[in-house]
């Protein structure tokens, strides 16, 4: 029976004169088709060699609907986009902050033509890469220099290397955080070369902690902001004013990394701890952050500070190792700028519009979502119900972002399937199921990917009911 299927299988000059393979596989290379359509045929033989295939597995039809899927995918990019209807403004698996559209300007511009990257127009010799960003960050934030290199833990590494290696780093217990990917402080203070000297316990570390274990061989003191976890009840930490009378008795630079990167107070949406600029007033000689937390930005290590501490991290070997390209200083030089006039920063950068959105206007883009989908008329029972939305990215975990979502389910279609029918496809749209019913958060999206989400509705009930 299996050597009669056998020989039915398809030729892949047949396939290829298959109308509806001929329309997926239109603009792609004949040889990524011809291998797509390869794998689907190698994938049926061993099937019907190993016996696990039927007459119905390796039907000619069945093999040309699979044909159109496999040639359809390898002409997918594997980097694309997606709609975020998750409420999660930071979600780090789909790309942590949005640019705003000047920042988006500035990326093509850099991205399309030749620039000044390394070059200095009125000198007409070789520029330095820093100096795009530093004087807007030094103007923002208030530190005497600044560079950027590419995300904070590669901040953490080369502010380490260049300011302890050899040196032990002081560092409360508290403070021994993973940042995320299983990457931990301790990790990182191993690989640049500095000796880590944890002091105090989990939850209380005292100013006499860190001054009994200074010695000759201290080379900073380290403080490091638990943006994504707090400690509550029994506990006692040493603020940075106090850690920098310290510091200063003892000739050291006190090095504060505070992740998240907040430059604007964001109380009234729960997201309390210290802006950039207090870091550096109450006593921080260097201070590290992320461009694509709390900041906005794209994607980088922001380091801050003293002029002195700054130059010798230009200096160090690993800045070559760690620096960023063109595209990231431009939409990194663009996110600050916006930064110069706070109000158009919080209008501008979709991270700060989304975080401080009014419950008021966030009902009014449920409803308006859930009339897109009900004009369509696809069956579904469909409410605008309050939620819940996060600030994502390991950062302000306690915050609580009050919001409204739109519920959906479907009588003759099961959640579960149209949760995955809306992640797969050319256009993933990411959504929440609770209480078996998907939650769709405006507050991550645009007018236009409301209206994006609606018609994927449309597609998936139209398929499922064929």
């Amino acid at each position: 029976m299996n050597s009669e299927l056998l020989r039915k299988l398809p030729k892949i000059d047949e396939l290829l004169n298959e109308e509806k393979i001929m329309r997926a596989s239109e603009g792609l290379p004949r040889s990524q088709v011809k291998d797509a359509l390869r794998k689907v045929i190698d994938e049926k033989r061993k099937l019907l060699l190993n016996d696990h295939a039927d007459e119905e597995e390796v039907a000619y039809g069945r093999i040309v609907e699979e044909a159109v899927i496999a040639v359809t995918a390898c002409g997918r990019k594997s980097l694309r986009r997606v709609i975020n209807g998750t409420g999660v403004v930071l979600h780090t698996n789909l790309g942590r902050a949005r640019l705003s559209r000047a920042a988006i300007e500035a990326v093509c511009e850099a991205a399309g033509n030749y620039s000044t990257l390394e070059y200095d127009p009125a000198a007409g010799c070789r520029g330095s890469r820093h100096d795009h960003v530093e004087s807007v960050i030094t103007r923002i934030t208030g530190a005497e220099a600044a560079m950027v290199v590419n995300n904070n833990a590669a901040a953490t590494m080369l502010c380490l290397a260049a300011l302890g290696k050899g040196r032990e780093i002081i560092i409360s217990r508290g403070e021994l955080v993973e940042i995320g990917g299983s990457f931990r402080i301790p990790e990182i203070m191993e690989e640049s070369g500095a000796f880590l000297r944890e002091v105090g316990t989990t939850n209380k570390t005292k100013y006499s902690d860190y001054e009994e274990n200074i010695g000759e061989n201290t080379g900073a003191l380290l403080k490091v902001h638990t943006s994504n976890y707090k400690i509550i009840g029994f506990t006692e930490e040493v603020s940075l004013q106090e850690l920098k009378q310290l510091a200063q008795a003892h000739h050291l630079p006190l090095i504060y990394d505070m992740g998240s990167g907040l430059l604007i107070g964001l109380e009234e949406v729960g997201i309390s701890g210290p802006t950039v600029r207090e870091g550096l007033t109450a006593g921080a000689d260097v201070i590290l952050f992320s461009g694509d937390k709390l900041l906005g930005g794209p994607q980088g290590g922001v380091i801050a500070g003293k002029k002195t501490y700054i130059e010798k991290m230009k200096r160090h070997p690993l800045a070559r190792v760690l620096r960023v390209d063109k595209m990231t200083l431009a939409a990194m030089e663009a996110t600050f700028r916006a930064y110069y006039d706070e109000e158009r920063a919080m209008r501008e950068i979709p991270v700060l519009s989304m975080l401080t959105k009014s419950g008021g206007l966030l009902e009014q883009e449920a409803r308006e979502l859930k009339r897109k989908i009900e004009e369509k008329n696809l069956g579904f029972d469909l409410r605008v119900e309050p939620s819940v939305g996060k600030v994502g990215g390991g950062s302000a975990p306690a915050a609580v972002l009050e919001g409204y979502a739109v519920s959906l389910s479907h009588g003759k279609i099961p959640v579960q399937i149209i949760e995955a029918a809306l992640r797969e496809g050319e256009l993933p749209v990411i959504v929440r199921v609770s209480h078996d019913r998907i939650l769709i958060d405006p507050r991550t999206m645009t007018e236009r990917e409301q209206q994006e989400t609606a018609d994927k509705l449309e597609e998936i009930v139209k398929e499922k009911q064929r």
